[in-house]
């Protein structure tokens, strides 16, 4: 059971990617939040507050009560979404805290690597990523070299929800492509990935990785 998820969603996932009829495979959408803890749900024993919303998705579907992430932290664990590998296979995932730095700048999750999103694509899925990255500040580790088509987030480990900066720096991105817009991050994200429901046609694979609820509140 020490397992990341992602050895689940990958045993799941891709005998359906090897149907010779695509329109019969679903569409993947997958939400992770940044710094939740178990606890943090009412359905999970919460009781000075209620999540009435996230309750009902786990009424209606199932619950892993024995999942584990791979990392307590933030780039560590992603690396381990990402590949269905332990962190430490991978240079990146000994970083912790991931900076905007000299140190960091040229680190990245390398696009060598196969990755959940990088398969699904070349199995016909249209995959998109919004939210938080946090796998490399240069555009040569940027989602679309891993196999996502379409990216709007951030590149950092957080950013002003307002702002959308991280101390000082513009993080958010279209693509490769740095982008100002005016609303509340979470709002934002959620809008997005409303849009582009609407308008794509599957099988597709988001990866919906909102900051919320991390810092700064």
């Amino acid at each position: 059971m020490k397992y990341f998820l992602i050895g689940a969603i990958f045993w799941l996932v891709l005998p359906s990617c090897q149907r010779n009829q695509p329109d019969d495979r679903p569409n993947i959408i997958y939400i992770m939040v940044d710094d939740m803890g178990y606890a943090d749900l009412s359905i999970y024993g919460r009781k000075n507050y209620s999540t009435p919303v996230l309750d009902s998705f786990a009424k209606e579907g199932m619950r892993f009560t024995q999942a584990y992430a791979a990392a307590p932290v933030c780039t560590p664990s992603r690396v381990a979404f990402m590949t269905g590998r332990f962190p430490a296979r991978n240079p990146i995932g000994l970083r912790e805290p991931l900076l905007m730095d000299s140190t960091d700048i040229d680190m990245g999750l390398s696009p060598d690597l196969p990755t959940v999103s990088s398969l699904l694509k070349k199995s016909g899925y249209k995959t998109a990523l919004f939210g938080k990255w946090h796998l490399g500040f240069n555009s040569k580790f940027f989602p679309a070299a891993h196999g996502f088509d379409y990216f709007f987030g951030i590149t950092s480990g957080a950013a002003d929800y307002v702002s959308h900066q991280y101390e000082g720096k513009d993080v958010l991105f279209e693509n490769n492509d740095p982008i100002k817009t005016e609303g509340y991050l979470t709002d934002q994200i959620t809008d997005r990935v409303g849009d582009y429901i609407e308008k794509t046609k599957g099988p597709f694979f988001i990866s919906l990785q909102y900051t919320s609820p991390h810092w700064p509140w």
